[in-house]
């Protein structure tokens, strides 16, 4: 399989990296992270402006129609200079979630403001009982007059306190199997009884505690059918993990490449650090991290661009080598910068944060070891 970058790909690449070069220096990163918010008003808008937005949803409904290849090269390089934005929130994860199971109607509707960037989409999925699968889903959606009501909790969902709107993966029923009785429920994030908190730690991206005191949402609300949305929530979050990786990869490859860097220019004992040993097993493990980071995640977007039918296992085994290698790449990062590398304005971090926020987001290892497992029949 050729995994190079065609040419088109390529002067998107030179054009994202030199937006980003100008626009995300790291003082500008840890000032967006140290906000209130996490976002900057000013990057989404330019970003939305060049089209970013609108890349993974089809021109009939506003966006672009790139490939995932295509986005996976942008997220890259958003994941290289640490840039925080709800893209894959809302352009990515809740747009394909909604082209998966919305009807024609709620697609003309929604997703056109999406690619625009007019309206900002959170994908509510994770609960107290953190998890990915179906079977941690339990937030009750109860009928009432003709509508669904929300009452309980939503944990750690990205950009939530930046969302016009919140796609709500609730249970409508208890069901035969953990995937049954699963319903998806477009939510104002302003309406009556919807609360959000940006939760506090070392995180990177935000993300937030959302509370449901009883929500009222019309039946019209609900993507796709009743009871029966975890095959679309199952493909949407498989897309969006194909493009998280690529984020997690160019994180991945910005630690290598400060390690090689700073292994070249400190001094230690008249020589550069670089020619100790240690070190070097140190740089080489960041660099075998980045490779393989990138290579499992493009062969993961290419199989989705060609309708493969492992795809999916691609897409799993390319999240656990992220989820696994971009951590173990900050800390091989730290071990060659000692001390220096804890100053936050250093920046790297920035990238830390992320590493061990992301690796769980979307499904950590353990979980898309036994998904690959099960799509293997294994």
């Amino acid at each position: 399989m050729d995994l190079a970058l065609t040419e088109i790909q390529t002067l998107l690449q030179n054009s994202a990296r030199e937006f980003l070069e100008a626009e995300m220096p790291k003082s500008r990163v840890l000032e967006i992270d140290d906000s209130e918010s996490g976002f900057a008003v000013d990057i989404w808008e330019m970003m939305c402006e060049i089209g970013w937005a609108g890349m993974a949803i089809p021109e009939e409904y506003g966006g672009s129609g790139n490939s995932f290849t295509d986005m996976g090269v942008v997220q890259e390089l958003l994941g290289f200079y640490a840039c925080p934005s709800p893209l894959l929130s809302s352009a990515v994860l809740s747009a394909q979630a909604i082209l998966e199971a919305g009807d024609e109607s709620q697609k003309q509707a929604l997703l056109p403001s999406i690619a625009s960037g007019q309206q900002i989409f959170a994908f509510a999925q994770t609960e107290p009982d953190y998890g990915w699968g179906p079977g941690t889903v339990q937030l009750p959606a109860t009928r009432r007059n003709g509508n669904f009501v929300l009452n309980g909790s939503k944990l750690f969902i990205p950009d939530a306190n930046v969302a016009d709107q919140l796609i709500v993966v609730a249970r409508t029923s208890p069901g035969e199997t953990p995937d049954q009785g699963i319903s998806m429920l477009v939510v104002e994030k302003d309406a009556p009884g919807v609360s959000v908190r940006v939760q506090t730690g070392w995180i990177g991206p935000k993300v937030c505690e959302v509370n449901f005191s009883n929500v009222e949402v019309p039946e019209a609300n609900v993507l796709g059918p009743v009871d029966g949305a975890w095959p679309a929530i199952d493909k949407a979050t498989e897309r969006a993990t194909a493009a998280l990786c690529a984020y997690m990869t160019g994180g991945t490859q910005r630690v290598f490449e400060m390690s090689q860097e700073y292994s070249q220019t400190r001094i230690a004992f008249g020589v550069p650090i670089g020619t100790f040993q240690r070190v070097q097993d140190h740089v080489i493990d960041c660099l075998n991290e980045a490779d393989a980071a990138k290579w499992s995640t493009y062969d993961a977007l290419s199989q989705i661009d060609e309708g493969d039918a492992g795809a999916g296992v691609a897409v799993s085994m390319a999240k656990a080598v992220v989820s696994d290698g971009f951590p173990k790449a900050c800390d091989c990062s730290h071990h060659v910068h000692g001390g220096i590398g804890s100053d936050l304005e250093y920046g790297l971090t920035q990238y830390t944060k992320r590493a061990r926020t992301l690796q769980h987001y979307l499904g950590d290892a353990i979980y898309h070891k036994a998904r690959m497992a099960r799509l293997m029949a294994l």
